[in-house]
């Protein structure tokens, strides 16, 4: 699967997220200096900016309401569409008034003139359209009476207490004992290729106590690897990033997959390997992937993850006795986990929270995706917060969610976010599953699409890391990589997080999701 941004020319930024800056700053430059000459147009297109920025003004604030009727909905995307149009125009104006080269000659002088003329005339009639449709929806915006969002004005930094849950997951997340079975699953067999697989309900932790078993005896074992498959994979491409890890050298983009195979299979021969495949969801993939891995009596190991037991069998399909199935957090984890995000550590709870917190956990099922989820919600939050977390699971389900009720859990924590944050989460769903995502590369990203707020003394890049850093400290993007002083490097999204984002991003139209042929 290929993911594609399209550019703010063409792509469908949300009206609800206020996303306008790009269009903004275009109709700024339209009654700058070099377009002084243009009365005409400036005059038309100065009306415009100033109708647009009080829009843009009302737009952040909508999407800060649980609900919209549906007048305000369709102001929305009426707004939406104008945007998307005045846009276009003022690309297309500014590309014909541009003169390529030097211009000489009475005939050619006179033939721009013509041609200025012409494209203003085009413009001016454009523009009086979009006029009247500001107009028809004038009347809409009388009705909601909103404060204009207000950022910051200080930097946002990780807090240690989100890092912890991830630096510390043995600790912290009750997953020792399972480790501890699986280590123990994994290392008292014989010398034969042994393929073991942990299934689970997503949100479980299946990935992290992969790591957790991968850290405690990758020493025991030649060469490592780590590898996600996700729900639609691009196999050559999983095939390439393996060899990759293995080998440490970039094999070349053009390679078939039964070379793949092949070169994969060379260089494990004689090794003793240990492979996690992580997130399959169909048994048609491993079936090409276990093709890659040599039986060859060294002890070698395959540890494999899915959320579908079917598939979990046939990965180990010699010995049933090698499915983990995963469980839910005990209480006294649950406690821990919940209680250390939101306080520090589990005695820290207020006696006026005690009641509340075991309410809203009881909710979570023990599941730690939805509890990390829900306490990172709830951090430095006053007691109200919570109440009005507690009634709104209440109304949702009573504990052991399902996926679909762990998607409204997650939703629950992206509808908490800011507006600005929230535009810059959507962003995130053209990365595909499992993505590792370089903060670096994804800040420069969110100040070129114009996502980040101007803040007095504060530069782009500072306030675009306050963002990411406040995504990580809610828990609504994973760390990956950090450095010695605890800054995050890298981040990914967790695929139910993901679906909900994509779920967003197809309501506002946000971005477009390209499904590429399969190669294999």
């Amino acid at each position: 699967m290929f993911y594609r941004n399209m550019t703010l020319s063409t792509m469908a930024v949300s009206a609800s997220m206020g996303v306008m800056n790009s269009l903004l700053g275009k109709l700024t430059t339209l009654m700058g200096e070099k377009y002084r000459k243009l009365k005409g147009v400036r005059n038309k297109v100065a009306s415009l900016h100033e109708e647009f920025s009080s829009m843009n003004a009302l737009l952040v604030k909508l999407v800060g309401m649980d609900e919209l009727d549906v007048q305000a909905k369709a102001w929305r995307d009426q707004v939406r569409d104008m945007s998307y149009d005045i846009e276009d125009c003022i690309d297309d104006f500014m590309h014909d008034l541009e003169v390529k080269g030097a211009t000489t000659g009475f005939l050619k002088k006179s033939a721009e003139r013509l041609k200025k003329l012409k494209v203003r005339h085009q413009i001016a009639n454009k523009i009086k359209g979009i006029e009247a449709r500001v107009l028809e929806v004038h009347e809409r915006r009388i009705r909601y009476n909103l404060d204009e969002y207000k950022p910051t004005s200080s930097i946002v930094h990780i807090d240690t207490r989100a890092l912890a849950i991830f630096a510390d997951a043995a600790g912290l997340m009750g997953i020792d004992t399972p480790r501890d079975e699986l280590v123990e699953l994994l290392t008292d067999q014989g010398q034969e290729l042994m393929v073991a697989s942990i299934v689970g309900f997503g949100g479980l932790g299946k990935t992290t106590l992969a790591s957790e078993v991968c850290r405690k005896i990758e020493g025991q074992f030649t060469c490592h690897a780590f590898v996600s498959v996700s729900l639609k994979p691009d196999l050559p491409r999983l095939l390439q990033n393996l060899l990759l890890k293995l080998t440490r050298e970039q094999s070349f983009e053009s390679s078939s997959l039964d070379e793949l195979i092949r070169n994969i299979r060379e260089y494990l021969l004689n090794k003793r390997y240990f492979i996690i495949i992580d997130d399959l969801w169909d048994t048609s993939a491993w079936d090409i992937i276990k093709c890659a891995f040599p039986e060859n009596n060294n002890g070698s190991r395959v540890l494999t993850t899915t959320r579908i037991y079917s598939i979990a069998a046939a990965c180990c399909s010699r010995s049933r006795g090698c499915v983990y199935k995963m469980k839910a957090l005990t209480d006294n984890d649950s406690r821990k986990l919940f209680f250390s995000r939101i306080f520090g550590s589990e005695d820290s709870c207020p006696t006026e929270l005690e009641d509340i917190s075991i309410d809203i956990l009881k909710k979570c099922g023990g599941i730690p995706l939805a509890i990390i989820s829900i306490s990172s919600l709830l951090a430095d939050q006053p007691k109200p917060k919570f109440e009005y977390v507690r009634k709104s699971l209440g109304c949702m389900f009573d504990g052991n969610p399902t996926l679909d009720q762990m998607r409204q859990i997650l939703d629950l924590s992206f509808r908490d976010l800011p507006n600005h944050l929230k535009t810059c989460l959507l962003y995130l769903g053209m990365y595909p599953e499992d993505h590792e995502i370089y903060r670096s590369d994804l800040l420069r990203q969110w100040i070129a699409e114009g996502f980040v707020c101007a803040i007095p003394r504060l530069d782009g890049e500072d306030v675009a890391l306050s963002y990411f850093n406040e995504l990580i400290n809610r828990s609504m993007i994973q760390p990956v990589d950090t450095d010695n002083n605890g800054e995050v490097l890298s981040c990914r999204v967790h695929d139910i997080m993901l679906d909900v984002i994509r779920s967003k991003v197809e309501e506002d139209n946000f971005i477009s999701v390209l499904k590429t042929r399969k190669l294999c």
